[in-house]
């Protein structure tokens, strides 16, 4: 991870985005139940999901969310990168085996408040399952050497 660098509030521009595609795997609802401690059987009981209107187990929306937080941390602005608050919406449930593609798009930026806003979305295959906007903390600008 040594050659992750992050990108700047004075880097920043509107349109500036990233993506991350994650594959939605059994042991990731597993691992995040244990995690959050939300074991709600639509994510956990393939038996009970099956009769609920979405027929069969579903993620967690937290998970699918998660992503969001990942691009962030890691890709833009990146790490050094405080997550402030989220707005989201689901659309269609996102179940095990899903691609998600995550993408976050710069919308705002305030140099005053060292805040950005960013449009997020998640898809999988061509149908978008949430649409967010997050408020993140950004550094002004790069360290120098010696600083």
């Amino acid at each position: 991870m040594s050659d992750v660098r992050s990108i700047a509030l004075d880097e920043m521009e509107i349109g500036l985005s990233a993506e991350a595609v994650r594959t939605v795997t059994e042991e990731d609802l597993d691992m995040f139940a244990k995690v959050s401690g939300d074991y709600n059987p639509v994510h956990m009981d393939e038996e009970f999901a099956r009769a609920t209107p979405f027929r069969g187990r579903i993620a967690h929306g937290a998970l699918v969310a998660s992503y969001i937080s990942g691009v962030l941390g890691n890709q833009l602005p990146g790490p050094g990168a405080i997550f402030l608050g989220l707005n989201m919406r689901f659309f269609h449930p996102t179940r095990i085996g899903d691609e998600v593609r995550t993408r976050v798009e710069v919308k705002s930026v305030d140099l005053k408040s060292r805040k950005a806003v960013m449009d997020c979305t998640c898809y999988v295959g061509d149908k978008l399952t949430m649409q967010a906007e997050a408020e993140v903390m950004v550094r002004k600008r790069h360290r120098k050497a010696g600083d």
